[in-house]
Order: C-alpha cells, then structure tokens, then sequence
C-alpha cells in the first residue's frame, strides 16, 4: 500500500510539474519599440494571443540595439521589427541566437520630407537652399536607422546642412511651428505616420538611392521559439495588419485617443477577420 501511495504522490508530483511547465509556455515576453508604427501592431497581436489563452508582458525600448540585446539574452521572445534595413546590423549581428516568425506588415518608408509648399523635389537641390533651411535637417533619436540611413545620405550627397540629433516629439514640435509660419524645414520622416497628411509633406527624391526601399515588418524571437510555442507561433503567422490601418490608428492618437482605444477599435471593426486569425488549432 505505502508503495502504491507513494506511485501516486510521485505521479502528481509529476504532473503538478506538467502544469506548471505548460502554464509557464503560456507566458510570451513581448517586446516593443516606442514608436507610433509599431505600437499597433503589438497591441493588435497582444490581443490575438491573449484570447488564445496566452498571458503577454510587453516591454518598451528606446533603441534597436537594446531590444536585440534583450531578446538575444532571452530577456524577452518575441519582438516586431524591420530586418532588411532599418534594423538590419541588429538582426545580421544576432541571428545565429534568433528566428523569423513571420511577416506581419510592409510598405515603412522613411526619407527627407518638406512641405508642400517647399518648391525643390529632391535631396541633390539642398545645397542650393541651405539657407533657407536654416543650415540643418532636423533629425531624431540617434539610435534610430533613419538616422544612419540620412547621415549616410548627407555624406553621399556632400550636404553642407548639419543633421540635428534630437527626439520625434522635438522634430514633431519643428514641424508644426514652421509649418504654421510657412517656413522652410526638412526633417527625417517615415510612412505610415500621420505627420504626413497633418503637416502636408512630400518626401524628396532620392536619385543616389541611399535610403532604402519600402520595408517589411516581421515578428522575430529566440531561436527555438516557434518549436516551444507551436500555436503561439501560428496565432502570429496569421496577423497582418495593412500599413494603411497603421496609419488610421495613429491619426486617431494624434486627435485625441489613446493607443488602447484606437486598437480596441481597430479590433472591433475587424471582428470576423481577428476571429479567423484565431480559428487555428490550439497548443
């Protein structure tokens, strides 16, 4: 009989191990960039994997480089990011430690913007405006890759203008005050941001090509990931959200609403398609 009893302690012994090995598969450390194009997206596959029965901790970054870091450690195991160019030294630097999940957007632009109202049409006319530009392009958080990809571009190009480090908050700030007074100005921008319609600026063209092409977003993880979290991973694969929407979802921000209300928005009027994302076959 003892050893009957102790077959059976052992047993739940065992099993109680189970369940906490599978409840802890069941936790996903989402990373995510500050930055109004991929908020959304981690907001929107946050909510997908939750009602699948996953629990998700986000954690916010301020730079490329630290968010690799942090997924390389294992830190967190999932991250929403651009791996062909904005991110690419990131990705090249760590993937032996990582994995591609899946596409989940495309079409992130970024470049040299001027309003309208600006008359030249490409990088190789500053020069000859430099002036009228105050001597400088007003750039960005330094850890940004439009950031390398522009200070590349003034090298390219011979700009004599000073590429200004800054934050997004300060370049929205430029914008709006030059705007206001009809000033020149040219800042480091990307598409989709609502910025473009709100302040009516057109990218200048690039005919060295130095900036980039239009981009993919893709969700990558710790190596090993998709074997460990096999439904997760599928929850993932099925996202995809149009840059369009991303867009939407911001202007929304910029006018008043929160980015949890613009998601929970988006969720709603998109009700049947989430619920096909989530029609897969559980873990």
């Amino acid at each position: 009989m003892r050893k009957f009893l102790g077959a059976i302690c052992a047993a739940a012994i065992v099993m109680g191990g189970a369940a906490s090995a599978t409840a802890e598969d069941k936790v996903i450390h989402m990373g995510t960039m500050s930055w109004e194009d991929l908020t959304p997206i981690t907001g929107i596959t946050k909510k997908v994997l939750e009602d699948k029965g996953y629990t998700v901790e986000v954690t916010e970054f301020s730079e490329w480089g630290i968010a690799y870091a942090a997924m390389t450690r294992g830190d967190i195991d999932v991250l929403a990011s651009q791996t062909d160019y904005v991110a690419h030294d990131y990705w090249t630097k760590n993937m032996s430690a990582l994995e591609k999940i899946s596409p989940v957007s495309h079409g992130l632009f970024q470049g040299l913007a001027v309003p309208k109202y600006v008359d030249i049409t490409s990088v190789d006319q500053l020069n000859d405006n430099a002036d009228k530009f105050g001597g400088k392009i007003v750039g960005i958080e330094p850890g940004a890759g439009l950031m390398r990809d522009t200070a590349n571009a003034v090298d390219a190009y011979g700009l004599d203008l000073e590429l200004v480090e800054g934050s997004t908050g300060a370049m929205t700030a430029a914008l709006k005050s030059a705007t206001d007074r009809k000033e020149w100005i040219v800042a480091t921008v990307w598409e989709p941001s609502w910025m473009m319609v709100k302040y009516d600026l057109k990218f200048l063209a690039d005919p060295k090509a130095v900036f980039p092409p239009p981009q993919s977003y893709y969700w990558v993880g710790t190596k090993g990931f998709s074997a460990a979290h096999p439904a997760a991973r599928e929850a993932m694969a099925s996202v995809y959200i149009p840059l369009a929407d991303i867009t939407a979802m911001n202007a929304a921000v910029n006018d008043g609403k929160t980015m949890d209300q613009a998601v929970a928005d988006w969720l709603a009027a998109h009700a049947d398609l989430v619920s096909r994302w989530e029609d897969i076959k559980s873990e």
